[in-house]
């Protein structure tokens, strides 16, 4: 992955806990990172029905986004988001692929009627983040207590975490890394190979 791009959709906490959540992923994911306005329309995602937004129509219009493939980019919302089968989730992010999304809404403690907390919040979506884009490498949820992959129903469980990867789980990422970047390389080398051809 040579880079990681934040959208902030809807987004009222401002641009401190975007730059903290920038500088954490840069250190988990030996990144750059850089924060961009949407490039679409995340109306299209609401659901009117419900109150509520899409992920997966969200992670298909941040697909799209530019940047190369290999790139990440993750969209970062305080609205509440959904998929069909279940009445809220975190977060939503391709497995693999390129593409998350993850949500502030249900991370506040005020939403569960505790006094604000930044730096609790803070925690919460830097954890929820580095999980979601585990996906994109393919990493499915963990088992192991403490790691970051390891699947949260409820916001207490995200709390138990730890916000790194397990042994295992880091194995695999950096893997699926290797993996892409030997990718990106015979792509470029199969490039030059047919401009010297032609």
């Amino acid at each position: 992955m040579t880079g990681i791009t934040l959208v902030p959709i809807y987004l009222a906490e401002g641009r401190g806990l975007l730059q903290h959540l920038s500088q954490r992923l840069g250190e988990v994911f030996g990144a750059g990172v850089e924060i961009r306005r949407p490039w679409f329309d995340p109306e299209r995602a609401f659901d009117p029905s419900r109150g509520q937004y899409n992920s997966t129509l969200l992670l298909a219009q941040l697909q799209g986004g530019p940047g190369a493939a290999s790139d990440r980019v993750l969209g970062v919302t305080g609205v509440d988001l959904f998929i069909p089968v279940l009445s809220y989730v975190f977060g939503e992010a391709q497995l693999p692929g390129r593409a998350a999304v993850i949500s502030l809404h249900r991370l506040s403690p005020g939403l569960y009627g505790l006094p604000p907390d930044e730096a609790l919040l803070a925690e919460r979506t830097v954890k929820e983040a580095v999980h979601e884009l585990g996906h994109t490498f393919g990493l499915i949820h963990c088992r192991q207590p403490g790691c970051v992959m390891r699947a949260s129903t409820y916001v207490e469980e995200i709390d138990l975490k730890t916000g790194r990867f397990c042994d295992e789980c880091l194995s695999a990422m950096r893997g699926a890394e290797a993996k892409e970047k030997a990718g990106v390389a015979a792509g470029l080398g199969s490039l030059s190979l047919g401009k010297r051809a032609g």
